[in-house]
């Protein structure tokens, strides 16, 4: 005789679609390493060519200029560090939608904690990347970064050295983490309440250092540029203390960094996937305003 029938036909069915949906994670986790390996490979290759160009005075900093190995001569051959920066953001954008299109799919599909928690730390770790890439144009042109020229005109409105205001974000995710415990939210506000102190502190910093580099540059001093020994010595104090920007600067995007490292230890994965997911639609939001904003209808007078 044959054994007893444990299973109706739904329930037959449900667990077939599970096994398919837990073989097309497995299949999306495997891509995801083996791209993350050429990745890597691909990194290597860049930092091991930029080392060498960089070896043969070929790199310079300050602005300086890398020569195309297509267009050994010429202005076409000529790729300034902030236009660098530029293509990376760009290919930094792409690669940031790849990443919530997946999260968003892992967050709809249900998928288990540890399953999530791989989605949730590749988009954290790209955002780390943004970091590294800004603190090189830091180092070569920090004036290109905090102009904000690299993006779009909406998100300048809401610039705060050469990005977001932490506190702000915090302000703005609070209501995609709900529900939260009685201890996550003491340790939310407590966050938020710490980030704008520093946050204070480096806008106090700066407005100081503004203050100064005027008063430098206003000095009685350059009245007589015949003396160019006194003058020069003057330009060089100015030119120290616009070097303590780049720290204010370096600072601020360290804030953010750990802003969201900070959330991520507080939070659930879940929670911290919906926040994720939400300040990719508000950041996205504001290059769509942007667009808009660009292509409106102008009335010449």
């Amino acid at each position: 005789m044959g054994g007893p029938k444990t299973s109706d036909p739904k329930t037959l069915r449900r667990l077939a679609q599970n096994r398919e949906a837990a073989r097309k994670s497995r299949l999306r986790k495997k891509a995801y390493i083996q791209q993350l390996e050429t990745s890597r490979i691909k990194l290597t290759q860049i930092e091991h060519e930029l080392h060498r160009a960089k070896a043969q005075g070929v790199l310079l900093g300050g602005g300086g200029l890398l020569r195309n190995q297509g267009h050994p001569t010429g202005v076409s051959g000529l790729i300034s560090d902030e236009t660098m920066f530029d293509m990376e953001y760009t290919r930094w954008l792409e690669e940031h939608h790849r990443l919530m299109c997946e999260l968003r799919a892992a967050v709809q599909e249900q998928l288990q904690e540890n399953e999530l928690q791989m989605y949730v730390e590749s988009c954290i770790s790209h955002y780390d990347q943004m970091v590294h890439l800004k603190s090189t144009v830091i180092k070569s042109d920090v004036f290109h970064l905090i102009s904000g020229t690299w993006m779009t005109p909406a998100e300048r409105c809401f610039m705060w050295m050469g990005g977001f205001r932490p506190s702000e974000l915090i302000k703005i995710l609070s209501s995609h983490i709900d529900p939260l415990t009685e201890q996550q939210i003491l340790a939310v506000c407590g966050m938020q309440q710490s980030m704008q102190e520093a946050e204070e502190a480096l806008s106090q910093g700066l407005e100081a250092l503004n203050q100064s580099l005027s008063e430098t540059i206003n000095s009685d001093a350059f009245n007589c540029p015949s003396d160019v020994a006194n003058y020069m010595g003057h330009m060089a104090i100015a030119m120290n203390k616009l070097t303590t920007l780049e720290g204010f600067v370096r600072q601020a995007d360290n804030l953010r960094q750990q802003a969201l490292h900070r959330l991520h230890r507080i939070l659930t994965t879940r929670q911290m996937a919906r926040c994720l997911l939400a300040m990719a639609e508000y950041f996205h939001r504001l290059r769509a305003l942007s667009s808009l904003w660009l292509a409106r209808p102008r009335n010449d007078i």
